[in-house]
């Protein structure tokens, strides 16, 4: 740390000046051009006693909440550990990969750094950081005073694919949703999406609770649940539908071709994630972009950074696109 000697040294003033304006002494009569370069100062020495990333090559693991079979079946989470791996291969980093948690194996790798992507409970959270307190969590943020995080505002989002049915005319729209829990218990993690559809349209007077249909973020659950509420609704069925991922999207897709429901000229759908495969089903989908590949390295450059000596705790916020296609109008 620089101390006010280095400052009053390096600005070409006394020390006692130096320890005023620091200090916002109101009496101390200076011009600005002083008080700004003793604050550039101190700032310039702080800055370059800050440690700088060194070259090395850490041992990192990458924790992931799903087993392999299960990451199948959400091609978001394995599009940011892909993501997560490449870049880490870029740098040259050593990777120790972990699906699904298992602390007693993790402990055993003698790491310097996690990744962990995915949700994870207390329980979990506490017993990571009896191996490091360098880790950087993926799509959720246990504890933002302790550790660094990656996230996306699924608040946003969902405001947005509402807003641009809403500007389309659409005022009967639904929801189709799922929930997860932690894998070491079966407590259910709130969902945002669903939080905050429910949360906006009522604000506009528009929330019919009967139109939300929850299961979990699979292709069968999105089939089923559609299913569901062509039955429920029949000629009343709501004109678009809000789904809270892609994978729920295309089973609801499938389901309303079957009903011979077309879209999007009777029921418009916007999904959420953007996954490789969303342009190529019929007919493509309409979703929020997650920037899944910025997820991935941006968790790499962070943990990087507390490896490299940084103390303060990051939670970085990736931005979301909506992508239209030809699922919606």
């Amino acid at each position: 740390m620089a101390t006010i000697k280095d400052i009053a040294e390096k600005a070409g003033v006394s020390i006692a000046t130096v320890s005023r304006v620091l200090n916002y002494d109101a009496t101390l009569s200076v011009g600005d051009e002083t008080k700004k370069k003793i604050f550039e100062t101190a700032e310039e020495l702080d800055y370059k006693k800050r440690p700088s990333r060194k070259a090395i090559t850490p041992k990192i693991a990458l924790i992931h909440w799903y087993s392999e079979a299960e990451e199948l079946n959400d091609l978001y989470y394995m599009s940011i550990r892909l993501a997560v791996e490449k870049y880490s291969q870029q740098h040259g980093l050593q990777v120790v990969k972990f699906f699904q948690y298992d602390f007693e194996k993790i402990k055993q790798a003698d790491v310097q750094g996690i990744i962990a992507i995915g949700k994870f409970s207390l329980k979990q959270v506490k017993e990571l950081a009896q191996i490091t307190d360098m880790i950087t969590f993926v799509d959720s943020s246990p504890d933002d005073e302790q550790f660094d995080s990656v996230v996306i505002d699924f608040e946003k989002a969902t405001q947005k694919a509402l807003d641009h049915f809403l500007t389309r005319g659409h005022e009967k729209i639904g929801y189709i949703g799922g929930r997860e829990t932690y894998r070491d218990h079966n407590t259910s993690i709130e969902d945002s999406r669903e939080k905050t559809f429910k949360a906006y349209m009522a604000a506009k007077k528009l929330l019919d609770e009967s139109s939300l249909y929850i299961g979990s973020f699979t292709v069968d659950d999105g089939y089923s649940l559609m299913n569901q509420a062509i039955h429920d609704y029949g000629e009343k069925l709501p004109t678009a539908f809000f789904t809270g991922n892609d994978l729920l999207a295309m089973g609801a897709l499938r389901a309303l071709h079957e009903a011979g429901v077309e879209v999007p000229n009777r029921v418009s759908i916007i999904g959420v994630n953007d996954i490789s495969v969303s342009k190529y089903v019929y007919p493509p989908l309409s979703t929020i972009k997650v920037y899944t590949e910025m997820m991935g390295e941006t968790a790499v450059d962070t943990l990087l950074e507390r490896i490299a000596g940084r103390k303060i705790t990051k939670k970085i916020f990736i931005s979301t696109s909506l992508i239209l296609r030809d699922s919606s109008n």
